[in-house]
């Protein structure tokens, strides 16, 4: 004899609550209270019942998922990005699903193309190639809202960017009134927005405060290498760089690697900003000041923006929006007056 399919409703009526209750529950709705939560929860265990997502699918053609591709997750700073979305998208209902692009366009496009197939209801794009005709043609064949974190791609969808420029110009601001106007700043090679908008800062900063642009601009091949090698090169010059704007945990630690195999101090030799904050970041000795996003903020305004978009329902006259985030300086301990030798 076949086994009774135990439905939502023998949820809610063994639960005592409505079908609804039970149903937002089960979705994973913020707008239920912990006593509802708790008395479904001890029903689907004790009935053993597992939602049919994909007919609830096919009854509401939504899938109650969305897609999230970043350029690299070994980036920490994308993974506290999407524990905040992920974060975000459970309270509203829905599952995030991560994809990582490893910078490769082929990947991406790939990727971009398995989140149509699979019928996300949204996605957050954060390629690593966003100027690549392959890249941008699948973004543009997506019939479900997009919703780009920090990328300047030439598609109509809504955005949230960060203002790197005033990012940069704030830390190099800082260095110089300490007295610093050798400043070097280490990045990647990575043909993405950000990396663009920072040495566009960089430049801008030295321009504003009157002094010459000095030629200590690293670009390092990957996210993930190491500029230790640079960095040493360049503290052996005869007029090495006193500070340093170094981005991401890869960069940003082989720096500071470099400069103590050089029997240097920070701050006392060396003055060092990080961009972005991390745990490590926070840790090291001295604590590095930094140039620190609103996580949680950025995540709340991606989110709606998709949310917004779904609840449209493929409303075309609606303009792409965009946001454009600031950071905050962080003063810790890696920034001193320039050394008088």
């Amino acid at each position: 004899m076949a086994e009774k399919q135990i439905s939502i409703r023998d949820v809610a009526a063994l639960a005592g609550v409505s079908v609804g209750s039970a149903s937002r529950v089960i979705n994973g709705a913020a707008n239920v209270t912990p006593d509802v939560r708790e008395r479904v929860d001890r029903a689907i265990a004790a009935l053993r019942y597992r939602p049919n997502h994909a007919a609830q699918s096919l009854r509401s053609r939504t899938s109650k998922t969305i897609g999230c591709m970043f350029s690299d997750v070994a980036n920490p700073l994308y993974a506290r990005a999407f524990r905040a979305l992920e974060e975000h998208f459970r309270r509203e209902g829905y599952m995030l699903l991560l994809a990582n692009g490893l910078n490769d366009a082929e990947r991406e496009i790939d990727i971009i193309q398995t989140f149509q197939l699979r019928g996300m209801d949204g996605v957050i794009l954060a390629p690593g190639n966003e100027r690549h005709p392959g890249v941008l043609d699948a973004v543009r064949r997506l019939s479900m809202p997009a919703v780009i974190y920090d990328r300047d791609l030439a598609v109509e969808a809504d955005a949230v960017l960060f203002d790197h420029v005033a990012g940069v110009k704030a830390a190099i601001h800082h260095l110089v009134e300490l007295g610093h106007t050798r400043i070097a700043l280490a990045l990647w090679q990575v043909k993405s927005r950000p990396v663009r908008r920072r040495i566009e800062g960089y430049k801008a900063a030295f321009k504003a405060a009157g002094l010459p642009v000095p030629d200590l601009i690293l670009q390092e091949p990957t996210p993930t290498s190491s500029a230790f090698d640079d960095v040493t090169r360049l503290l052996q010059l005869p007029d090495p760089p006193t500070a340093f704007l170094a981005q991401g945990t890869h960069t940003l630690t082989s720096t500071l690697r470099a400069i103590a195999k050089q029997g240097l101090r920070v701050p006392e030799d060396v003055s060092v900003i990080g961009i972005g904050d991390t745990d490590f970041a926070q840790t090291y000795d001295p604590p590095l000041t930094v140039l620190r996003t609103p996580t949680d903020e950025v995540a709340a305004q991606a989110v709606e923006m998709l949310l917004s978009r779904l609840a449209a329902k493929g409303d075309a006259s609606l303009p792409p929006r965009k946001a454009l985030i600031q950071f905050d300086l962080i003063l810790r301990e890696s920034c001193a007056p320039v050394a008088r030798h």
